[in-house]
């Protein structure tokens, strides 16, 4: 059962909430440090990511490559707008499918809730058109997957 809630607002708003059972300072790490990434932020089951740069700085570079089990996939590029550690992220992305998507704003918000973390993101996507077919995706799927590994990596990172 997905703990991900997913919802719209406005016309070009996508608005992804979970809370886990960690402190906000180990989901953190989890979305900063690449090697992290790779661990957990890889879709449906049967991906990787082989390819992670996460320069968690205003300005930083970000770079994803995400494989299926044959070696097809695509990447995420973009950059770092805002940091506050343990708090707030705000970074430009656009997917390369294999052409790029327009750009789209993120703004993640680590939020303390009785001993675990409500995750917020807030995605503005530059106009409707762009916003349906990315929910067209089925993405909900995919984050919620990815999800549930950091969830565990964060349980045993936690009792570390």
């Amino acid at each position: 059962m997905s703990r991900l809630t997913l919802t719209t607002e406005g016309e070009r708003h996508i608005i992804v909430t979970r809370r886990f059972d960690a402190p906000p300072s180990l989901l953190w790490r989890a979305h900063t440090e690449a090697a992290l990434l790779q661990q957990w932020c890889v879709g449906p089951d049967g991906w990787t990511m082989p390819e992670c740069i996460s320069e968690a700085v205003p300005g930083g570079r970000i770079f994803f490559r995400w494989a299926d089990a044959s070696g097809h996939g695509f990447h995420l590029t973009g950059h770092s707008v805002e940091v506050t550690p343990h708090h707030r992220i705000v970074h430009v992305e656009r997917m390369h499918l294999p052409d790029p998507t327009p750009d789209n704003h993120v703004v993640t918000l680590f939020q303390p809730d009785a001993g675990g973390t409500i995750l917020r993101m807030t995605m503005t996507l530059p106009e409707e058109g762009v916003r349906a077919a990315m929910l067209a995706t089925g993405m909900a799927d995919g984050m919620e997957a990815s999800y549930q590994r950091l969830e565990r990596w964060a349980g045993h990172a936690a009792d570390a």
